[in-house]
């Protein structure tokens, strides 16, 4: 149910509902990666032995990189990364932000059959 019919449902005004949720219930202006989510975020938690590499387009066109948990089945904890753009270097760079212990439990990467260079996110390098 949208937040829309949420607010219709009880009388309310839909936008200022969506505004309070954004603004207060939600904690969005205090999330830790409100600075950069525009560009990444990152949940190196949702890290696991498995996981999946895809690009991803968007409606506006936007084109991002998205690491997922396949433990998580695409539920709760599967999101690892979401990183704008696709060019190896840069979404190596966000992917080394991880502390090396966490991405050195990756064992497998599972990606499409799109060209890509490889990419290495356990290196000793951050």
């Amino acid at each position: 149910m949208s937040i829309s019919t949420l607010a219709a449902r009880n009388g309310l005004n839909g936008q200022t509902l969506c505004k309070q949720y954004k603004e207060r219930i939600s904690d969005y202006r205090d999330w830790n990666q409100l600075g950069h989510a525009g560009e990444y975020i990152l949940y190196p938690e949702d890290l696991g032995p498995d996981m999946s590499l895809v690009e991803t387009y968007l409606s506006n066109g936007d084109v991002y990189t998205v690491q997922t948990n396949k433990e998580a089945h695409g539920g709760k904890g599967a999101l690892a990364a979401m990183i704008r753009g696709v060019a190896t270097d840069a979404v190596s760079a966000v992917l080394k932000k991880i502390p090396l212990r966490k991405r050195l439990e990756v064992k497998t990467v599972t990606t499409d059959l799109a060209r890509r260079r490889t990419m290495s996110i356990c290196s000793a390098t951050a």
